[in-house]
Formats: structure tokens, sequence, C-alpha cells
């Protein structure tokens, strides 16, 4: 049994844990790879130990408020209920048709199949 001092037992309680990309990435629903590029990019708060990019709960909260989107107006009652879609005028200019192109593969490979 090994006897720690109890300087040593403190120490070790009060460290943050730190995740890694890989955990950071499942829990916000991105890939590794993003993470690791985003702390490349030096756009995400991280912690770099031994060359390895590491995160603590902080850096997550912040990350998540770094990327938060908030409306850019209020919303009122009549904004909540999706508008409904309104009918063209008769008048109103009409709109032009797309026309798919033939496709070239089957032209050559008809082509090639007509021919004597």
């Amino acid at each position: 049994m090994t006897s720690h001092s109890p300087h040593s037992a403190t120490a070790v309680a009060t460290l943050p844990h730190l995740f890694r990309p890989a955990e950071i990435a499942e829990a916000l629903g991105c890939s590794e790879w993003w993470i690791k590029e985003q702390a490349r990019q030096r756009r995400i708060p991280f912690t770099r130990l031994g060359g390895a990019y590491r995160f603590t709960v902080e850096h997550v909260s912040e990350i998540v408020r770094l990327f938060e989107e908030r409306p850019t107006r209020s919303v009122n009652a009549r904004d909540a209920v999706p508008a409904q879609r309104t009918r063209r005028h008769r008048n109103a200019e009409p709109t032009a048709r797309l026309v798919a192109r033939p496709a070239r593969r089957l032209s050559t490979v008809h082509q090639s199949v007509t021919a004597p």
C-alpha cells in the first residue's frame, strides 16, 4: 500500500477533468476533425498538454456560447404562427418552365445500338 501525503490527495481532487477532442465531438454532435481544426485555428478555447488538445468543462461551455445564435428580432405572437402561402394573381408574369436535357450517356448508347 502506498502512502500519500495529505497535500497530494487534495491536489488530485482539485484538478479539472480534461476531455479529449473525440469526447467533445461526441457531446456536441460534430466531428473530431472539426474540434481539432477549430482549436488549431484558435477559434475555440483549449488546453494543449504534450502536443494534444484537451478541454475542460468551462471550455465546452464557452464553445457552446461562441456558436450560439440568437434571434435578430423579438418574436411576437403573430410571428409565431407560420404564414399562409398566398396564391399568385392570374395577371402575374408566368414563370419559365425548366426542361431537362437528355442524358449524354443515354444518347451515345442509343446511337451506337441503332447504327448499322
